[in-house]
């Protein structure tokens, strides 16, 4: 609890992942994915909850073995590529508040495929939603400009060259692009009503909490390479 506010973490790992299979249990360090998750939520005493949202019986074995726990099997209609996090967040609230007769006033959602949280950003992220009276908090990191919006180029069917953005050709310097950010999967926090009324992950207000350091949302083994990498660096006192 913070500040009064009772906090269910939820913890999304599906067991079907065309990019990498069973992406979730893949290992960081020799620690798979979802256990990482785990030794977060170990040092946030202030989850009064947390739960992973699964359909795989490797999975929930591993999470319940990192301190998560698993009282039910997300149904296969929530589990194929297509399935969006608001979904799976309300099938995972419904649920524990069925299971512990409780209401949550505060659902985060923490990835497995971005293992390189620290606690204290995500107790930032939940300090920051309830302090500064958000719908939703994302944590989000500046983007490169080499990958900024008005940097890209399209290709026509013939093969012809232009501008993502026709803004672009008045861009000289990068000096003159504003910056811009991305979600970094490091923690998601949503007001019940967000959720359950809005039906939003992001609402009508949302704020912004941005991380500084290497934040890798894990699609592709390359990322998983880098985490590595990053990791071991960071055990090894690197920078």
């Amino acid at each position: 609890m913070l500040n009064g506010k009772r906090i269910l973490a939820v913890v999304p790992a599906r067991g079907g992942s065309k990019g990498i299979p069973l992406k979730n249990l893949q290992p960081v360090l020799g620690t798979p994915l979802v256990a990482l998750v785990g030794r977060v939520i170990a040092q946030l005493p202030e989850i009064d909850r947390a739960v992973v949202s699964t359909d795989h019986e490797e999975i929930a074995r591993v999470a319940e073995g990192a301190g998560i726990a698993a009282p039910f099997r997300r149904p296969e209609a929530l589990s194929g590529d297509r399935i969006g996090d608001v979904d799976v967040l309300l099938h995972a609230l419904h649920t524990m508040e069925e299971l512990d007769g409780t209401a949550y006033d505060i659902v985060l959602m923490l990835q497995p495929t971005s293992p390189l949280r620290h606690p204290e950003q995500v107790r930032a992220c939940l300090a920051m939603l309830i302090e500064g009276g958000w719908d939703a908090v994302w944590t989000v990191s500046r983007t490169d400009p080499k990958n900024h919006p008005l940097k890209q180029l399209r290709l026509g069917d013939a093969g012809e060259l232009d501008y993502y953005d026709p803004e672009a050709a008045s861009i000289i310097a990068r000096q003159q692009l504003s910056p811009i950010y991305h979600r970094n999967g490091v923690a998601y926090a949503l007001t019940r009503e967000c959720l359950a009324e809005q039906r939003s992950l992001k609402g009508r207000r949302a704020g912004a909490l941005v991380l500084d350091g290497p934040h890798v949302s894990i699609d592709t083994l390359s990322d998983l390479a880098l985490v590595e990498w990053i990791a071991t660096r960071a055990e090894a006192g690197g920078s």
